[in-house]
């Protein structure tokens, strides 16, 4: 495979990214309502509550120490602007969630409508990581494997790791961003879907 031309990253900041100290807010602890000790719905309902949540679909990548890992994750949101920061949910236990916490960098990539194909792969719990990672257009940045083509991508320092429930919370500050162009891949009701725009309001 040949090298890909290097993709028009902007950096985030000047010189060497570098992560400031963590300054957290202390833990939020519920009052003791009688509501809260009350038996709450079963999975199946949240699942389903779940399921009606529209997001955008993205592809987390990690180095590994035998190569580059990664996973497709719907649960990735904008934190805050200052400083730029990103949050991720990965299921706990995955090897990119180890791979994230041990070299401390990830890379996030929300993929184009056409791309579907490529969440799926990343998806499969039994593709192994060459399989995942077989004929795309990888590049390093800032030592992150980086994929080509996706509607934008950013890479991250990991600033927090928290465990919430069977998924890990991931923070990370941005370092490096790209946006290109293109419709977003959209997950919802447990299948792809694409961004349509509504009909313009006579009315208003």
């Amino acid at each position: 495979m040949s090298a890909p031309p290097p993709l028009a990253a902007e950096r985030v900041g000047t010189g060497t990214p570098t992560r400031p100290p963590a300054t957290h807010e202390p833990e939020f602890r519920p009052p003791g309502e009688p509501l809260r000790e009350e038996p709450g719905p079963g999975a199946a309902r949240c699942l389903g509550l779940y399921a009606k949540l529209a997001a955008g679909v993205a592809v987390l990548t990690a180095r590994g120490d035998d190569g580059p890992l990664g996973l497709t994750v719907s649960a990735v949101t904008s934190l805050s602007a200052r400083p730029p920061l990103l949050l991720a949910c990965l299921r706990d236990g995955s090897r990119t969630l180890a791979a994230v916490r041990a070299h401390g960098a990830f890379a996030v990539h929300l993929l184009r409508e056409e791309q579907h194909g490529l969440a799926v792969r990343f998806a499969r719990p039994d593709a192994t990581a060459a399989q995942r990672f077989a004929g795309t257009d990888l590049r390093q940045v800032l030592g992150v494997p980086v994929l080509s083509g996706t509607l934008a991508w950013s890479v991250c320092l990991v600033e927090d790791v928290r465990r919430y429930g069977d998924h890990r919370l991931v923070v990370g500050q941005v370092a490096a961003v790209h946006v290109g162009g293109g419709r977003p891949l959209l997950w919802h009701d447990r299948r792809f879907r694409a961004l349509t725009e509504l009909a313009p309001d006579d009315a208003g």
